[in-house]
């Protein structure tokens, strides 16, 4: 991990403080405007972000692709960013 701020991994519902939000480039009103939709600031200027509507299933196509433009939107994220 370049910096402890980044997320070590996605799930249904992150938190990202608002250092990690920097650190990962959130909130992009033009590229982040559906996960902006399921997310909400919190007062001390972190972001609670859902992925989906409804808890992540692994076997529902329509979750594993919002998981995938996840991951591709934040590669840094996991550690796969080549910067």
């Amino acid at each position: 991990m370049r910096s402890p701020e980044i997320p070590h991994r996605l799930g249904w519902l992150n938190y990202w403080s608002a250092a990690a939000a920097r650190a990962i480039g959130f909130p992009d009103p033009t590229r982040d405007a559906e996960l902006l939709s399921r997310s909400r600031r919190t007062v001390t200027g972190g972001w609670v972000v859902r992925l989906t509507d409804a808890p992540l299933d692994l076997d529902n196509p329509t979750h594993l692709d919002a998981l995938q433009r996840a991951y591709e939107r934040f590669p840094e994220i996991g550690g796969r960013s080549t910067l």
